[in-house]
């Protein structure tokens, strides 16, 4: 390597790793991307391999290791093709490189970010779930080897930016700190009669009116459920209680979130509803680099709207997450795998869009009396995401 920062970008070809490569473009001088990884997009991962030139490629479906072998040989790349889930662990963990992109979507995620933080890395985690579910084991595990944790999430990178200099994710947070805020869009429907909302199609819920993402985070979105897992998030990154966040809906997606002192001082972070800033943010940090965002322009900014997000009618994801929350053991990792089951039904055309919430409401209840394995190491964590998968895939199929 040079002497250039290595990267690796785990998710290259989702959103947020197409974001993260468009700001390495920008600092060439700075960044060498060491690896790239896909879930199965072989010809995204091949493009951007003719792109960036990485030493290593993985594509998480083992199946597909010979079309990408063949296709790095065929555009006269030394890159080595890695395949299979242990390949995603193996690239996150490789010491050429001093950071990691966390972007691979949803649960599984969680391996290849655990084996980043575990070899001391500079992770940058976007995806929301591996918090959610084992995040009392990341948090150990970072302070173990002495990895340092940036968030990419908008919300709780612009928290980040709002606390002390000396503020670090996963230790205690400074004495004058009262609350802090995380702002949401509300989504689609947030002024939609609550009695259509059982008819929304998944093409009219992955259409955010601010925000280009993937399909889930997009539903996540619509259904607030992606507040649920930022409120549960925050606690993990920032050793707050329930009581110490709130979520307010902000339409214009330009305050990303807030942080509230003892003083009476509220710390807001604003900007574009663009990922690449708070990517930019975290690889430059402490210092700053060039996004390709642009400002804000004041003179055109009409207004800042707030209010309170406290229709349980029309939001019951945030009184689930912070029942999951105020539970505590499992009940958060139960939350997000009965989120992503529903979801994927949703998507699927198997479930209407209210029963993604109902779905998890009983599995909760489920869970609450079930004999489920105990603790926060990682066989536990994997033992009871996979009952609730599967308790959550029978009641899909009972509710559709």
């Amino acid at each position: 390597m040079s002497g250039r920062q290595g990267l690796v970008v785990l998710g290259a070809t989702g959103s947020v790793g197409r974001s993260t490569l468009d700001v390495a473009r920008r600092h060439p001088d700075k960044l060498e991307i060491f690896g790239l990884s896909a879930h199965r997009d072989v010809e995204g991962l091949l493009a951007l391999c003719r792109e960036f030139r990485p030493a290593q490629a993985a594509i998480a479906d083992a199946s597909l290791e010979p079309p990408l072998a063949a296709g790095l040989r065929a555009a006269g790349l030394s890159t080595r093709a890695l395949a299979g889930a242990d390949a995603l662990e193996q690239l996150a963990a490789a010491p050429e490189a001093g950071q990691v992109m966390a972007a691979v979507a949803g649960s599984p995620g969680l391996r290849s970010t655990l084996a980043a933080l575990a070899a001391g890395k500079r992770v940058l985690i976007a995806n929301k779930e591996p918090l959610v579910m084992a995040g009392a084991l990341m948090m150990r595990t970072a302070a173990a080897s002495g990895a340092t944790v940036l968030p990419i999430d908008s919300e709780h990178n612009a928290i980040f930016q709002c606390l002390p200099p000396a503020a670090r994710c996963g230790q205690a947070l400074p004495p004058g700190i009262r609350r802090v805020l995380l702002t949401g869009s509300g989504g689609p429907f947030r002024e939609t009669p609550l009695d259509q909302l059982h008819a929304v199609t998944p093409e009219q819920a992955v259409r955010h009116p601010n925000w280009s993402m993937g399909r889930k985070i997009s539903v996540d979105s619509a259904t607030m459920m992606n507040k649920g897992l930022e409120l549960i998030e925050a606690a993990v990154l920032y050793g707050l209680d329930e009581a110490r966040i709130e979520v307010v809906i902000h339409p214009e997606s330009i305050v990303h979130s807030m942080v509230e002192y003892e003083d009476g001082s509220t710390l807001a972070q604003l900007g574009r509803p663009d990922m690449r800033t708070p990517i930019a943010h975290a690889l430059a940090w402490p210092g700053r680099w060039e996004s390709g965002v642009e400002g804000l322009d004041w003179q055109r900014l009409a207004q800042l709207r707030f209010q309170p997000a406290d229709d349980v009618r029309r939001f019951p994801a945030l009184r689930l997450a912070r029942a999951a929350l105020r539970d505590g053991g499992a009940a958060p990792n139960i939350f997000n795998a009965g989120n992503e089951v529903a979801v994927a039904a949703f998507l699927a055309g198997r479930l209407r869009f209210t029963a993604i919430a109902e779905l998890v409401e009983r599995l909760l209840e489920l869970a609450a009396a079930a004999r489920l394995p105990a603790g926060d190491e990682l066989e536990a964590v994997l033992a009871v995401d996979a009952w609730a998968r599967a308790e959550a895939g029978r009641l899909a199929a009972a509710m559709a």
